[in-house]
């Protein structure tokens, strides 16, 4: 996995878990927060995938949510929610000019 603030990789062995208050160890960043899950979208209701889980108020910070699965891949790969609306704006505005 990465760490969504700094974008370090974070080596995990097979089946490790992230723990709650495990942090990077570049940057200080919380690792288990939505932002480094791979349930979570911006785009899906209450921005999770995992229709079990409950709100989460701020994605930024630390969480115990248990349906945590670290995202995968490089931190390019991590959707930017303002590109993927600007996007769909420009889409949409677009269609209805033509």
């Amino acid at each position: 996995m990465h760490c969504g603030v700094c974008g370090t990789s974070i080596e995990l062995a097979s089946g490790e878990r992230v723990g709650f208050r495990d942090a990077c160890p570049r940057c200080s960043g919380d690792l288990h927060a939505c932002r480094n899950c791979s349930h979570h979208d911006p785009g899906a209701y209450n921005e999770c995938r995992e229709p079990n889980a409950e709100r989460v108020s701020d994605r930024e910070r630390a969480n115990r949510c248990d349906w945590f699965a670290p995202r995968t891949g490089s931190p390019a790969q991590v959707p930017d929610p303002k590109a993927g609306a600007q996007a769909a704006l420009d889409a949409l505005f677009k269609s209805r000019k033509s």
